[in-house]
């Protein structure tokens, strides 16, 4: 949702970012690592520097450990975030939104965007921290009560997904098999039930800020995608968007809107 941050920064909003890890379960290639102690220094740079590019007024880390991909040994860390109690980690965000007290909260949606199992553990602390805010009794050493007024899902389009993954099949790829390291798949993401596209955010105007965030997660990225890949492909045809799926207040599946704050 890059795109999104950066539209929003430039219109005046403070944005803050608040990640539960540092993304050391990763794997990089031995270059990027020269001057970094390890790998979660230089993901952490990284993030920093699409931060600063992109225009948030703040990085907040929770400071637990990357788990990993879903079955990878990393999920069985003790300080990995799936290891950590749910009431535990809600704490924190609450902590964070008494702190920034902020009008808008996005998170992932429930299966974590991919299903990487921090994404969906994070949803579910961001969820429960999301409704407990707002009262006192709750986490009452995590800071006055403030209630932010809406929640939103980041929406992936599922309809150009299935597409994507046609079409991938016809080519003589393996959907199922994406990514740097070959662990996504697109066939499970394309099952998963549709999340409605409440709210479209046209980042147009910011588009090159996100290119540029983009290209500071240089150690993520696997080479730059040809002109022709379907990937690159399935990427213009999201139409420099974002689409969010308002959780709270609850509204109709057919409402519609161009402002995360209208």
């Amino acid at each position: 949702m890059g795109g999104t941050l950066a539209y929003y920064s430039t219109q005046g909003v403070d944005v803050h970012l608040i990640c539960a890890t540092r993304g050391e379960a990763g794997t990089v290639d031995p270059e990027f690592l020269e001057n970094h102690k390890d790998i979660a220094a230089l993901r952490e740079e990284e993030l920093r520097c699409a931060a600063k590019t992109l225009g948030l007024a703040s990085v907040i880390f929770l400071d637990y450990r990357d788990s990993g991909m879903p079955g990878s040994e990393d999920n069985r860390h003790p300080n990995s975030l799936v290891s950590a109690p749910l009431e535990q980690v809600a704490e924190k965000v609450v902590h964070g939104i008494r702190r920034l007290r902020p009008q808008v909260v996005l998170t992932f949606d429930p299966v974590g965007g991919y299903h990487h199992p921090d994404h969906i553990a994070i949803h579910n602390a961001t969820v429960q921290a999301f409704h407990a805010a707002g009262d006192g009794s709750q986490f009452p050493h995590a800071g006055n009560p403030f209630q932010p007024e809406r929640l939103y899902y980041n929406a992936l389009n599922r309809r150009r997904l299935r597409w994507l993954v046609r079409m991938m099949r016809l080519a003589g790829k393996d959907p199922s098999r994406v990514g740097r390291n070959k662990d996504i798949d697109l066939t499970a993401l394309a099952r998963d039930q549709d999340t409605p596209p409440h709210v479209s955010i046209n980042y147009r105007s910011v588009e090159k800020r996100k290119h540029q965030a983009d290209a500071c997660h240089a150690s993520q990225l696997d080479g730059r995608f040809s002109r022709f890949s379907l990937l690159e492909l399935y990427w213009r045809l999201t139409g420099r968007r974002d689409t969010f799926t308002r959780a709270f207040p609850p509204v109709p599946d057919q409402y519609r809107s161009t402002d995360l704050f209208a």
